[in-house]
């Protein structure tokens, strides 16, 4: 099968589209045919160097696609599913079973492997790590990129208010999600902007992180992706630092999925790009500023 792979880390240019062995799912998974892979910073900083793995190593943690061969009872050969899953940039991947969830067939392949990573990172990040409630407000840091924009939306269905931080040029697109409000972080002072949030889900990192403390009230949450937690600057407050991690289960898969089928939520996609050009894929992702979310057809 084809795959991308690098066997150095590096820039975008150690990717390459090779032929490597087709794998073999064992007891209780499945192997999966990939139509789509989306990309996720994650993608990069794993090409970066910034994980430990073992080279050479295909990039990817979520695509969607068809079961080709399955060892397990819950799925047959044929069906359409999507899922968080290691490798995911091949023609083939094998995934445990209990982490799929079946692809409603109003969703493309595109829009379902779109969900996996940032969908259940903005999910449990702010309900399950958060515990945001209805009437609660919401300050999403990064609100237009991948997680950013479906946080906003999970947020507001949820009945909560909330608030989108981003670049002046996403504005009409953040509230266009649902946001109530929004914060310009190159001309507007977040920590004087917002205040008495319940739940603030960063994920930017680095200097933004400490901005956000100063909004919280008092038994309020940071929940960071992509920084270390004030714990000590959020104690000062009173309110938590969470570091949180996703994981992966297709029970969430199928509640946002539905969610997306409902036309309650939407999915961004920037840029879809073949396989074969996936080093331009990643240019773009660590670039920083992609609304939403970029797809690789497999």
């Amino acid at each position: 099968m084809r795959a991308v792979r690098f066997h150095e880390t590096g820039g975008p240019e150690v990717l390459k589209v090779e032929e490597v062995d087709r794998p073999s799912p064992g007891e209780g998974e499945v192997l999966i045919r990939v139509r789509a892979a989306s990309v996720n910073p994650v993608d990069w900083k794993f090409r970066r160097g910034y994980m430990d793995a073992p080279l050479p190593a295909i990039p990817g943690r979520d695509m969607a696609g068809t079961v080709e061969e399955s060892n397990d009872s819950r799925l047959s050969p044929g069906d359409d599913v999507f899922c968080g899953v290691g490798s995911a940039y091949a023609e083939y991947v094998v995934a445990p079973a209990d982490v799929i969830a079946k692809k409603p067939a109003e969703l493309s392949f595109e829009q379902a492997a779109s969900i996996p990573v940032a969908g259940l990172t903005a999910w449990q990040g702010l309900f399950d790590k958060g515990g945001l409630e209805s009437g609660q407000t919401a300050l999403i840091a990064g609100a237009s990129g991948g997680v950013g924009h479906f946080a906003v939306q999970f947020a507001h269905h949820a009945g909560a208010r909330t608030v989108g931080t981003g670049s002046g040029r996403n504005r009409d697109f953040v509230l266009g999600l649902g946001a109530d409000d929004f914060v310009d972080y190159t001309s507007q002072d977040v920590s004087s902007e917002v205040s008495d949030v319940d739940v603030a889900l960063d994920t930017v990192g680095g200097d933004v992180t400490a901005t956000l403390v100063p909004t919280l009230r008092e038994g309020g949450a940071i929940v960071t992706i992509a920084s270390a937690p004030p714990e000590e600057a959020a104690a000062e407050r009173g309110a938590r630092a969470i570091m949180h991690v996703t994981s992966q289960s297709s029970e969430p898969l199928t509640r946002i999925a539905e969610l997306v089928v409902a036309g309650d939520v939407r999915i961004e996609i920037s840029e879809v790009l073949p396989l074969d050009e996936v080093q331009r894929a990643h240019e773009l992702s660590e670039g920083g500023h992609v609304r939403g979310k970029i797809v690789l057809t497999v």
